[in-house]
């Protein structure tokens, strides 16, 4: 009963992903969404409003500044938690002495 269960749900995701991957527009065309208007926008106006000469330098830095800090933030802190957890495993065959 489980695994029919499972079964239907995974074909009912299957079916969702596969329609929504149908009305998605197509490659290269007009009506995707990374041909809007705050494309033009940060093209446009980059240079002048950031001071920067590099297009892409400066929508990061100034126009997703909080987003490229929040990611940043997001990775130092996993990395930050992998090495304590490695710090505090004790190598195998070494055994505390007692006495």
């Amino acid at each position: 009963m489980k695994k029919g269960i499972f079964i239907f749900v995974l074909t009912m995701l299957f079916i969702i992903l596969s329609y929504s991957v149908m009305q998605m527009p197509a490659l290269g065309s007009v009506d995707n969404p990374s041909y809007n208007a705050t494309t033009r926008y940060y093209l446009d106006n980059s240079t002048t409003e950031a001071g920067a000469q590099n297009v892409i330098a400066a929508i990061i830095t100034d126009y997703r500044a909080f987003d490229t800090l929040g990611e940043t933030t997001v990775l130092f802190t996993s990395i930050a938690a992998v090495l304590s957890v490695l710090a505090t495993l004790k190598p195998h065959g070494k055994e505390e002495e007692h006495g």
